[in-house]
């Protein structure tokens, strides 16, 4: 079985926007594995746009509470390019996984996958740092990318996962291609297994398309899901919520 992890950065966003504390990040994350999710993950900026630092240690506090308590294990996954000041973080807050994003700090999202051949060098001590924080390591990875040289190299950095980065599967299964989306996504995925790579897979990935990737790939660890997650739970929540201001408003009638 995949797991799910929920990225609750457009959580963050909508609650930023009024500069106040509604949506509550603590509360909606506690509802969401109240709800099943598995996983929660965080890509904070320094700009903080969206995730403030602050966050990050009150929800790893947060998933802390809500493992001992209820005899689980819900992973805290952290994304993000490997700065100083993100590897001091993940330092003090020592979730289960962190994520590396090869995009530049100032980037509105992750669009590219490591370059493994290339950066092999630059990420060997990094990745051996976060190892040393008791963190699992996912590189994340554009299955265009996976040729024999690329998985020696990814192999070289000792990092246990490659999270796939499903935005080309996405697009093409929106046009209708699906095998076409897929076949390089399988073809990668085989690579990195045979050399006892995990996989995780993110990014577009939503209620339409995940299922056909997962059931092609069931060795999908983990997906990570947000912006897609936040869309379609505000329209299978608007009829509900339609609903109960018309209730509501129908005490005040004149």
């Amino acid at each position: 079985m995949t797991l799910l992890s929920v990225n609750v950065n457009k959580v963050a966003t909508l609650r930023n926007a009024r500069g106040q504390n509604n949506p509550n990040l603590r509360q909606v994350t506690t509802d969401l594995l109240e709800y099943g999710a598995q996983g929660i993950t965080v890509h904070p900026r320094p700009d903080q746009r969206h995730i403030k630092k602050q966050d990050v240690y009150e929800l790893k506090e947060l998933l802390t509470h809500y493992n001992t308590t209820n005899n689980t294990h819900i992973e805290f996954n952290i994304e993000g390019f490997p700065s100083p000041d993100f590897i001091e973080l993940i330092q003090e807050v020592q979730p289960e996984q962190v994520t590396l994003v090869p995009d530049p700090p100032d980037a509105i999202t992750s669009n590219a996958g490591w370059d493994c051949t290339h950066n092999k060098e630059f990420l060997i001590p990094i990745v051996e740092t976060l190892h040393k924080f008791g963190a699992r390591v996912s590189l994340f990875v554009d299955p265009i990318d996976v040729d024999p040289a690329f998985v020696e190299a990814f192999v070289g950095t000792q990092a246990e996962r490659a999270e796939l980065y499903t935005e080309s599967f996405a697009k093409q299964f929106a046009d209708g291609n699906k095998e076409a989306a897929i076949s390089a996504y399988r073809k990668a995925a085989d690579a990195l297994l045979e050399r006892g790579i995990e996989l995780n897979a993110g990014h577009d990935l939503d209620l339409h398309n995940v299922g056909y990737l997962t059931r092609n790939i069931p060795e999908i660890k983990e997906v990570s899901i947000g912006h897609a997650l936040i869309c379609e739970s505000l329209y299978l929540g608007f009829k509900t919520t339609i609903s109960n201001y018309l209730s509501e408003l129908k005490h005040h009638a004149h």
